[in-house]
């Protein structure tokens, strides 16, 4: 009888473990190499949310001060979803959560994208699919990279690479932190630990979106980097852009097996919406 229980129990662990969108925590918190105070106690695992849609959180554990750290990541195949620059001008808004923003345009997911000023325009080039609004490239130290759509595939390249025929849609932003899976020098604030929205893509050309969700701190670019780039944490990207984070960032999807909002606290005048691919 013990024998049979035995075996009873380790199929049925066998079969959870194989079920997709099981998670499994690590038996002992990990520590980032970069980043000794910061643990991972939760790796998370992907979860299918809609075809070609998955999503992902993984929980970081900051010592000082003592916080919890949600980064929440979606990963997209773009066989089925494609990317696309949304503005709230096209609705009529000076600006706008990313909730509302999906809503209006019949997005299944958004996040913010560009800096910008105070009367919302963007601080760096920025290209819709209607008109080049801004085509000026900035120089700054911080706005290092470019997310572009060519014919409906993403790219992120160097602002010193990129000229606007490139894109039929892209934005400034950064810094650049990954470029063909190499962390480039943070120049401004490596070290500084804040709200992050970030776009990334990985070897199978899939887009990658993350926010991280915490009521008291964020991650660092430093530690990002580590993440994303290392390979072990099964998220890794080959390129990888911050986006606009502090208050602007945020987060909305709505799929067939999901709805996950993590609001900002500042509305933003253009974000990066994710649609079902149309022939």
């Amino acid at each position: 009888m013990a024998q049979w229980r035995s075996s009873c129990l380790f199929s049925i662990l066998f079969v959870a473990l194989s079920v997709p969108g099981f998670t499994q925590s690590p038996p002992h918190p990990i520590k980032l190499k970069n980043s000794p105070g910061l643990t991972i106690t939760d790796l998370g695992n992907w979860r299918a949310i809609q075809k070609g849609a998955e999503f992902r959180k993984v929980i970081f554990e900051r010592a000082e001060p003592h916080h919890l750290i949600d980064l929440k990541i979606a990963r997209f195949d773009t066989r089925w979803i494609v990317p696309r620059i949304v503005r709230s001008l096209q609705y009529n808004l000076r600006g706008a959560d990313v909730k509302t923003l999906a809503e209006k345009s019949g997005a299944m997911g958004m996040i913010n994208a560009n800096y910008f000023d105070e009367k919302g325009r963007p601080l760096g080039f920025l290209k819709t699919g209607t008109n080049e609004v801004n085509p000026h490239i900035s120089k700054s130290s911080l706005y290092t990279g470019i997310f572009g759509i060519k014919d409906r595939l993403p790219l992120i390249i160097h602002r010193d690479r990129f000229s606007s025929p490139q894109v039929d849609e892209g934005l400034q932003a950064g810094p650049l932190l990954l470029t063909q899976e190499t962390a480039l020098s943070v120049m401004r604030g490596a070290g500084k630990q804040s709200r992050r929205s970030l776009i990334g893509i990985d070897k199978e050309q899939r887009l990658i979106i993350a926010v991280t969700d915490s009521l008291l701190g964020g991650l660092s670019w430093v530690e990002l980097q580590e993440f994303f780039g290392s390979g072990q944490w099964l998220v890794i990207t080959t390129d990888l852009l911050n986006l606009d984070g502090g208050g602007s960032a945020q987060l909305y999807l709505k799929a067939a097996h999901l709805e996950e909002h993590v609001p900002g606290t500042t509305d933003v005048p253009v974000a990066v919406g994710f649609f079902p691919r149309t022939p």
